[in-house]
């Protein structure tokens, strides 16, 4: 009768403290979808969803959550991910945020014992990065690109960061997607390719590095790699960049 039986057989699991937990997903996509699948079905019971898109057909192929309907219901992401969560798993509390996480500082971040990057673009993910960092809350970052992924953990203050990790190229495709007139980009970023075994096996990744992290094990250090193609997966150490601006004034919390 205790659908979390078989979880409670991994002896250092702490299901106690993951329940308890409160997780951010920021990103309701198809990394998103993945993660909150795999976060309420493991036994996570308080999740924000955070998203400011609707749904389109492009979705479909990937998104768990989204149904071929939903791209004409002119309901959000974040709304339709947090109603299909609950449904799976009816004693999660699962709430959707309608908006972009640059509206979320510190304080908000803040609240948060974990916070989990979903997203599509560079400034999103450094601004999570760095704010995050700065509230002393453990922030792991995935993303895809095809049948390639990676995951970085970062856990402020003992680990570098994502910015630490970033290249010069990534600053300059963040210089040019937010060089703009008030409203529009002034170029076209093209589509990158992405497909739902890779997806899966990224979201996944996050979130058994969540519940790691949260039951007092090691994490990965600090960044794996994964080569669908080639069916490998590797782990990288990173240094902290002392130029790195989110190394200084780091808010030490009892996350």
């Amino acid at each position: 009768m205790d659908r979390l039986d078989r979880t409670r057989r991994i002896g250092w699991v702490d299901l106690d403290r993951i329940q308890e937990a409160r997780v951010l997903i920021v990103g309701a996509g198809a990394l998103g979808n993945e993660a909150v699948k795999d976060l309420v079905l493991f036994g996570f019971r308080h999740l924000d969803v955070l998203d400011m898109d609707n749904v389109v057909r492009s979705n479909l192929n990937r998104c768990v959550l989204f149904r071929e309907n939903d791209q004409s219901s002119g309901r959000g992401k974040s709304e339709i991910v947090a109603e299909r969560a609950r449904e799976m798993s009816p004693e999660a509390e699962v709430v959707p945020l309608n908006g972009m996480v640059q509206s979320f500082g510190p304080e908000e971040l803040g609240r948060y014992d974990i916070v989990l990057g979903c997203l599509d673009n560079v400034a999103a993910r450094l601004h999570t990065n760095a704010n995050t960092y700065h509230a002393g809350v453990p922030y792991i970052d995935g993303g895809t690109d095809g049948f390639r992924g990676k995951v970085q953990v970062v856990v402020p203050p003992l680990t570098p960061c994502l910015q630490c990790a970033m290249n010069r190229s990534h600053f300059k495709v963040m210089e040019r997607r937010f060089s703009c007139t008030g409203e529009d980009t002034v170029f076209y970023q093209p589509k990158m390719a992405a497909e739902i075994t890779t997806t899966s096996i990224i979201a996944a990744i996050q979130v058994r590095e969540a519940v790691k992290l949260l039951s007092g094990k090691d994490t990965i250090e600090h960044v794996t790699y994964y080569d669908g193609m080639l069916g490998t997966s590797e782990t990288f150490q990173l240094e902290q960049d002392p130029g790195c601006p989110n190394h200084t004034g780091v808010v030490l919390s009892e996350h």
